[in-house]
């Protein structure tokens, strides 16, 4: 991208560990392309920095690699015409040159050297221990969570409890993408957003494209568009069993939200798809909802299984199932489905998680009457509400809905909420309820005048 944007709690927390009186070691890691190069560019620009790519290569080959750059680092002509097979000697090299500033070391994907020799965390937390009292910062960035979890965070991974911070990055938040897409209207931001969820690489893919339509169709629709198997390459470099996960992503894509209903699609037994379940939801594929007023959530049984990725759900909802048309030249009928069920399928779903967030966010401003420690849905056998927030008491709870359509929206809505909220808490009301609701459409003048008259209800 040509501006960096958006990562500036992400950039003060590796100033305050480059600060340090002493030696700091920070896990940098998340999915592909969420954008951890550019976090460490940025961060880097005016520092004293090694920056190391290791490769799928072999540790020899990484090891020697090392070695160069940090002969170029240290202008050591000797280090680079030596033949060195041991990661301490080069570490050596790199402490004894004094430059006047502290030195910040990077190894980007980190994970590749310790899959290619098991041992590597252990040699590498031998280097740290003669490095942790020196002037140096060093970032382990990774992309293969599953690997970087395994090598760095675990207990018992020889580098568990060495690390001063570690950071997981996440995809860039709805409230940031008129920075990136200057001009366009909210209803264009959230179906930009809907697609690309937060993405940097697939943000920037959009960007100069005149509308959603054109952008699917050029980079999500054409063989040749990296988007076209994205899907396929996350999984495959962090599961094996690919077939399984496709199938398991694919049912929950077609509506099927609970253990029960995806065991049955798959023609399977609910206990042959916890590992498989729990293995997406640590890849931040999947995740678990719960009823928000549910007190013990480990325990309970009404969870239901949603895709967390954006992308990942717009793929396998409208792509994978028409990938035999777009192989053979018909695009065109992918595009038309997608036309038909975009908003329905897809948007309308993502505009309640932008409304939740949307939430945390106004009560983060001030700009509702409590701060809630809980936003999200809920749900019982016959009843829905998009959002529910409340207190840590309970005593203060609000209740809101949200509608991507086109036509504004009407007192009835509100009318249907003040019913079903009764429901949430039956064994006794709130001291204080709230009613909010988010419309793409905007609000009839009836809708208006209701909110002016209750002091309890926001329109956004």
């Amino acid at each position: 991208m040509d501006t960096f944007t958006n990562r500036t709690d992400d950039l003060a927390f590796l100033q305050s560990e480059y600060d340090r009186p002493n030696a700091s070691l920070v896990v940098l890691y998340g999915r592909r392309r969420v954008g951890k190069t550019a976090l460490i560019s940025a961060f880097g620009r005016d520092k004293n920095m090694l920056y190391f790519l290791a490769t799928e290569e072999s540790e020899a080959v990484n090891r020697s690699r090392f070695k160069d750059l940090a002969a170029e680092y240290t202008n050591n002509a000797l280090l680079k015409n030596a033949a060195v097979d041991d990661w301490a000697l080069i570490f050596d090299a790199i402490l004894q040159y004094e430059s006047g500033l502290r030195k910040l070391i990077v190894f980007d994907e980190f994970q590749y050297i310790g899959k290619s020799n098991p041992a590597f965390p252990s040699i590498f937390q031998r280097i740290w221990e003669n490095l942790k009292d020196r002037n140096v910062m060093v970032i382990l960035c990774g992309s293969l969570i599953s690997l970087m979890e395994a090598q760095t965070l675990a207990y018992d991974s020889p580098l568990y409890g060495r690390r001063t911070g570690q950071i997981k990055l996440k995809p860039i938040p709805f409230r940031h993408y008129h920075e990136f897409y200057r001009g366009k209207s909210e209803r264009a931001l959230i179906e930009y957003y809907s697609v690309t969820g937060g993405v940097p690489k697939y943000i920037e893919l959009f960007r100069d494209e005149r509308d959603i339509w054109t952008a699917i169709e050029k980079h999500v629709l054409s063989t040749r568009s990296f988007l076209y198997e994205e899907p396929i390459f996350l999984l495959q470099s962090e599961v094996s069993e690919i077939g399984s996960y496709f199938s398991l992503i694919r049912t929950i894509a077609a509506g099927n939200q609970k253990m029960s209903a995806i065991a049955s699609a798959m023609g399977v037994k609910q206990t042959g798809l916890t590992k498989y379940i729990q293995t997406l939801i640590d890849l931040d594929i999947l995740e678990r909802q719960l009823p928000v007023t549910e007190d013990k959530p480990h325990k309970s049984k009404r969870g239901l299984y949603r895709i967390k990725d954006n992308f990942i759900a717009f793929w396998f909802k409208f792509v994978y199932p028409e990938r035999a048309s777009i192989e053979t030249g018909h695009a065109e009928r992918a595009a038309s489905r997608i036309r038909e069920g975009f908003v329905s399928r897809h948007v309308a779903y993502v505009y309640e998680d932008i409304c939740r967030q949307r939430v945390w966010q106004l009560a983060a401003e001030g700009s509702l009457p409590f701060r809630p420690s809980r936003v999200g849905r809920w749900w019982d056998g016959s009843r829905e509400i998009d959002i529910v927030a409340s207190d840590d008491a309970g005593g203060e709870m609000l209740f809101g809905e949200c509608k991507y359509t086109d036509g504004p929206m009407d007192t009835d809505l509100f009318y249907r909420l003040r019913e079903k909220k009764k429901a949430v808490r039956p064994d006794g009301a709130p001291q204080r309820a709230y009613f909010a609701f988010f419309s793409i459409g905007g609000y009839t003048r009836q809708m208006k005048d209701l909110a002016a008259d209750e002091k309890d209800v926001f329109l956004f």
